[in-house]
Formats: C-alpha cells, structure tokens, sequence
C-alpha cells in the first residue's frame, strides 16, 4: 500500500499575544474557574492580520524549501477555516497566488467549525491513496482567527461565553501532504469518525460567536468517546492507554482535554486517579504546550496539538500519536499516524518555539484598543487602508519576508511583504 501524510508541517501563530491571566483580571473573571482553563498565552491578530496572512506566513517556509519540479507537484490547496470573509471566492486562491504555485491546481475551501483541518487532511490522504496522480503533492492550511466581536442577547447561548474570551486565538498550520510522509505518516484505514446534529457552538453572524458551553463540553466527551470506540472497531486490538504512546486532542482549552482524557481512562481502561493524572502529563502534556501558548485556532487547533507533540515529545525510536478532532454542530474523528526521530527533526527546523517567543505582549490598552480597531476589517468591508503603524512594536517582531494585509479595495485583499 502505497505509504501517505504529513511530508512537512509548520505553524503561524502571528506577532502579538496576551497574557491570558491578566487579561482575566482584567474582566473581573472568576480567578478560580480561570484555573481550570489551562491556558497561559493566547495570539491576537492585528487588524492587518487575517486569516490569509497567518495561512500564507505558515505554508511559505515550507514552500520555500521545495525545488521548483517539487513545487510542481502540488496539484491542490485546501483552506480549512471558519473564518472566511467571502462567501463565493476561497480564500486558497490567495495561498495559490502569494505562494506562486502552478495554476494547474485545485482550489477550494472546506467549512466544519473546528473539524475542518482533519477533514481537510484527510481528503488530501484520500487523494494521494487514489493515486489517480502519482507523485502528486496537496497543501492543506488550517487558518482561523477570533476577533471577539460577541453577539449580545438571548440567554442559553451567552451564558458562560466570555470564558471563551481568555481561551480564543488565532493561527495557522500548514501541511505538505504526499506520498513522502516524513514528519506524519498516518495509519491507512484506522479512522473512527462520529457525528450528528447538536447547536452547542456557531458562528450566528461571520464576525461573531455565540454557544452553550456545558452541552459543548457534553458534546466534546461523547464525540471523543465514541469516535474512538468506532476507531476500535476497525483497528484490531486497539487499545486507548497502551496503544498510543502520546496523544493530541482538538484543544479549545487545558481543562477540557484534561477532563477527556480522564473520562476516557476511567471508562476504558478502569485506571485508577493517580494513573490518570502520570498518564496525563507523560502521553498528553507534550501536545498542550503550544495551544497553552496560542489558544483555540478551530480548525488548527488539533494539528497544531500534532505539531506541538513532535516538537516536545521523545521520538528517539518510532512512536505512534493517537488524534482527537472535534468540530461544534458536529462532527469529530479519532486516527492515528507514526513519528519518527527524522519527523522530529524536520519539524523542528522551522523553531515554532523560537516564533512564539518573538511574538509582542499587548498590553490591556493596546487589546482593548485592538477590539475597537479590528472593525474596520470586519466580514464585508468593501474598502480599507491598514495602519501599519498601529502597534508597530508587534510589526518589527517578524521575521524575514513576511505577509501583512495593506488594503482591501472594492473588496479585493491586497497584501505585502515586509522583510
């Protein structure tokens, strides 16, 4: 069978961040629920960042290591994101242009709340299975981005929503897929995948947010449960605490995956508490650190718990990463796929560590100033000019070519590259 995945993967995660703890103090929040989040940092995009230039800023290292036979290759770009801002014209046919790919290429967008970056993956894994191309190479970029513009009103879909505030992020993971799975090769076939139809988190307006928090987390724990007692089904002897030597979950905060975690040992494998909690910080741990430091990017987010397992967690010998994605309305999967100590060092090379650290740290003025800026960019805006010059400290933050939106003019995005 012909072997498939992840030939290369890196993250965006934008110039500016905020410290979460403040900011909860900041808006009066219960210091003790806020505990329970697990969250340390979280991304904020300027208004001269959106969903295309966290996408293309994440895809163009990896584009740029390519010879161009290579680039060539890649036949399909597909944006996962719910955080468009057109509803005709996808936003791959920006990642196409500004990455300078060949026009014989698909371009579309996929749409399913935080599922849409698995989804995506896993159509690419389809076609690369197909092998209707041999040799043929797809770009998949999960970007999205929370601008925190909330609908007010109503009652069982605001109750608890501004804990989504400290945990809401933004950025962007590309992935190379091909037949040359160096970072990520997926186990062919073992998918469990479950779905149905619940309202615990939408997007009512495309610049807003509204849900009911506890019939997600409801939603979350079943979804995770059952997707991979489906997964067992198909993979004979599958076993949630010993077949996987670490874990990555979709990740809207710590506290959720925490709780996943343990319902699933308890249920599963019968582990007792002090178990749980070592098998926590040895299997799962190594895939929060980075989502501790972005926040919730939906459709990123669980392969951004991929990327952040690679980086921190020990492959000196192969290991085998079990994967969570779920998506609110919903739709979730649990699958598989092996590292190795190469995958490692390939992912490493774009120091996604280091990029988080350069990000600026905005302070309470500098956000709530933000909130009230970001509105020139909002869904619809017809025409702008971008003050670049707006929090500019965040600006020189960046490395060496990269992509910032300058204008939008008739609604047509225009960017630039500042290196």
């Amino acid at each position: 069978m012909t072997a498939v995945g992840i030939e290369a993967m890196n993250v965006f995660a934008g110039t500016a961040y905020l410290d979460v703890r403040k900011l909860a103090e900041h808006r009066n929040l219960d210091t003790t629920r806020f505990q329970n989040l697990l969250m340390v940092e979280k991304t904020v995009a300027l208004p001269y960042e959106d969903p295309v230039t966290f996408g293309v800023n994440a895809a163009k290292p990896i584009i740029d290591a390519l010879s161009d036979e290579e680039r060539g290759r890649i036949e399909m770009v597909i944006t996962c994101t719910e955080s468009a801002f057109d509803f005709g014209k996808s936003m791959s046919t920006y990642f196409h242009h500004y990455l300078r790919l060949s026009r014989n290429c698909r371009l579309f967008e996929l749409k399913n709340a935080c599922y849409s970056g698995v989804a995506g993956l896993q159509m690419a894994i389809s076609f690369i299975l197909s092998q209707v191309s041999p040799g043929a190479k797809v770009l998949v970029i999960a970007t999205d981005i929370s601008r925190f513009i909330m609908e007010e009103g109503g009652e069982s879909l605001t109750q608890d929503w501004s804990f989504a505030e400290p945990s809401g992020g933004a950025g962007a993971v590309a992935m190379l897929v091909s037949e040359t799975p160096h970072v990520f090769q997926v186990d062919v076939g073992a998918n469990g995948y479950y779905g149905y139809e619940v309202m615990d988190a939408c997007r009512p307006a495309p610049d807003s947010e509204a849900g009911n928090a506890d019939l997600s987390l409801l939603s979350y724990l079943d979804c995770c449960e059952n997707a991979f007692l489906e997964y067992q089904k198909r993979v004979d002897g599958a076993d949630y605490a010993k077949s996987f030597n670490y874990l990555a979950f979709h990740t809207p905060f710590g506290g959720m995956i925490k709780g996943a975690h343990r319902n699933l040992m308890r249920t599963l494998a019968k582990a007792p508490s002090e178990h749980i909690e070592e098998d926590f910080k040895r299997r799962v741990t190594p895939g929060l650190k980075y989502c501790q430091r972005v926040g919730n990017i939906m459709g990123a987010t669980t392969m951004l718990s991929v990327a952040s397992t690679i980086d921190n967690g020990d492959f000196a010998q192969a290991q085998r990463i079990g994967c969570f994605s779920y998506g609110s309305g919903c739709c979730s999967e649990f699958f598989s796929g092996i590292v190795t100590r190469e995958g490692q060092e390939r992912l490493q090379r774009f120091r996604i560590h280091d990029q988080l650290d350069r990000r600026h740290e905005l302070s309470m003025e500098e956000y709530d100033n933000l909130l009230i800026g970001s509105r020139v960019v909002r869904f619809g805006t017809r025409n702008a000019t971008l003050d670049m010059s707006f929090i500019p400290q965040a600006v020189s933050t960046h490395r060496k070519e990269t992509l910032f939106l300058t204008r939008i003019k008739e609604y047509h995005r225009e960017y630039q590259w500042l290196s």
